[in-house]
């Protein structure tokens, strides 16, 4: 079957890449918006709280203990985490459960554990990554991004095949026409949507596994297979066993320390002996650099009688990631887990997610991100200008179905792979094929009604 720009298959393509960026466009724009913001995470929250991070450098600094005693004084709660700074002008940060069972996070002077001020947890980068996500609103507004991502796929699959040449000389890699001119706004789409693409098609990717269905059953499954955290360091009861969590009989949740995503469902390993003499935080701390253990690195207290002392440190580079456990009452190690003790799964989501969020190859990685960022927003407007400009008055102005059925065959094929990798997009698709067909089963008959 010839793929021409007036062939049936041609029109069914265009009918579906039409319909992909109408159901997502607003979601991409706030995913590109937020998403840029992300990228620059450190820089805003220096701007926005320069007077609890920055301190001066002075003498020796207080020990872990006196921050924890300062930090719990000055907020009335239990320390979860405690985040050693890397320089000695920064702060240190805490994660803190106050009565309310909320968590803050507080900021203390690292030489005379002065209490700072705090925020809510994670402060305005947190709201930026909930609103990114849509977490804010809750499970089922969450949900939509993951549609989104998995449409977005759709959209850049089917754009690729639009755009390809097919003896085009112009309107491939360069823009014809005068900005008034919707032949001008659709070479700018096509243009930008080539060289973004593979951008877009590697943010949607590499987003899912944050996702608040598939990203969850990946993980699971990637846990059961072996593909995601590595084997239980130490002695482990599996959660199902206990009733509880292994930390302390209280849920473990986002709040209570940054971990690595292999290792969120990963149990951590038990301390050997319910009894005898616990090792406090400086003690801790101590050993844990003693290990060669880099700063920032988190440090989060054992919970229970078999809990264990863990430190966490992330770094930018996926590599270089470490996960310690001490024994609460020895202080022997019971675990050291790195990135090369991961499962292939994980391995790959984990070097996905740091190349997604900018990090993982310096300054280039974030700004070619960043021109992602840039990139998409161009995509929404050129689309909306192209659309305005071509749209039937009063009409929503969707390319024409193909008259021939077995063109759009293929492309439902394409599509509905997709949707079977990822449930909730192929959930929506169904939606829209019966969307789709009511639609034209109306206008088919208020043609016929007319004639």
């Amino acid at each position: 079957m010839k793929a021409g720009a007036h062939s049936p298959l041609y029109r069914a393509v265009w009918r579906w890449h039409f319909y992909a960026g109408l159901l997502i466009m607003p979601f991409l724009i706030l995913l590109a918006v937020t998403g840029a913001l992300y990228l620059f995470k450190p820089e805003i929250e220096h701007v926005v709280y320069r007077d609890m991070i920055e301190v001066s450098e002075r003498g020796q600094p207080a020990s872990p203990s006196a921050i924890e005693t300062s930090v719990e004084h000055a907020l009335r709660g239990e320390m979860l985490q405690v985040i050693l700074p890397e320089r000695p002008d920064r702060s240190v940060r805490a994660l803190v459960r106050i009565p309310s069972g909320d968590v803050r996070t507080a900021y203390l002077d690292p030489y005379d554990a002065r209490f700072l001020g705090s925020t809510d947890y994670g402060g305005v980068m947190q709201i930026v990554r909930k609103i990114h996500s849509l977490q804010l609103f809750g499970f089922w507004a969450s949900s939509l991004i993951e549609i989104a991502a998995g449409w977005a796929i759709v959209m850049v699959l089917t754009g690729v095949f639009l755009w390809w040449p097919r003896g085009a000389d112009s309107g491939v890699i360069t823009i014809r026409g005068a900005p008034s001119s919707r032949r001008f706004w659709r070479d700018l789409h096509a243009v930008t949507g080539a060289f973004a693409g593979a951008f877009m098609l590697f943010l949607a990717v590499t987003g899912m596994p944050w996702s608040m269905f598939w990203g969850k059953q990946v993980q699971t499954w990637a846990t059961v297979q072996g593909l995601g955290s590595p084997p239980a360091p130490a002695e482990v009861t599996p959660f199902f066993l206990l009733g509880v969590s292994q930390r302390g009989g209280r849920e473990h949740d986002a709040h209570s320390g940054d971990i690595p995503w292999a290792m969120e469902q990963a149990n951590p390993p038990l301390s050997h002996s319910a009894q005898g003499r616990e090792i406090g935080i400086d003690d801790a701390v101590a050993r844990f650099e003693a290990l060669g253990l880099m700063r920032p690195f988190g440090v989060q207290p054992p919970e229970g009688p078999r809990g264990a002392w863990a430190a966490t440190y992330l770094p930018d580079q996926v590599e270089n990631v470490r996960l310690v456990y001490l024994d609460q009452h020895s202080g022997a190690v019971i675990g050291d887990v790195g990135y090369a003790d991961y499962g292939a799964a994980a391995k790959a989501i984990e070097w996905g997610i740091a190349v997604h969020q900018g990090q993982q190859y310096g300054p280039l990685n974030r700004y070619l991100m960043l021109a992602a960022c840039v990139a998409i927003l161009a995509l929404a407007a050129s689309s909306l200008v192209m659309w305005w400009k071509r749209r039937p008055k009063g009409r929503l102005g969707a390319p024409p179905a193909p008259e021939r059925r077995n063109a759009a065959l293929g492309v439902l094929g394409i599509i509905a792979l997709i949707g079977a990798v990822f449930p909730l997009v192929g959930a929506s698709l169904l939606i829209a094929l019966c969307v789709d067909w009511m639609a034209q089963r109306f206008l088919s008959r208020g043609i016929n009604g007319k004639a």
